[in-house]
């Protein structure tokens, strides 16, 4: 099963979310209160890097950019 990176940030933001409102929230199997806010944030990081890098790739652009020193 492919992981799709869309998907994924939107379970990051809610579970985010959750938190921030200081609720509990179960994600992967596992518990998540205010203190693991940190690696949530982290996590949602990384999927939204994912999300950004195939949005460029889907769009035929590189994901960075070329200098010319001339």
């Amino acid at each position: 099963m492919a992981i799709n990176a869309q998907e994924m940030l939107d379970k990051y933001l809610e579970a985010e979310a959750a938190i921030l409102l200081g609720k509990t929230t179960i994600f992967n199997g596992r518990t998540h209160t205010m203190a693991e806010l940190p690696q949530i944030q982290a996590g949602r990081r990384e999927w939204e890097r994912r999300v950004n890098a195939q949005r460029a790739a889907a769009q035929g652009s590189p994901g960075y950019a070329l200098a010319d020193f001339r």
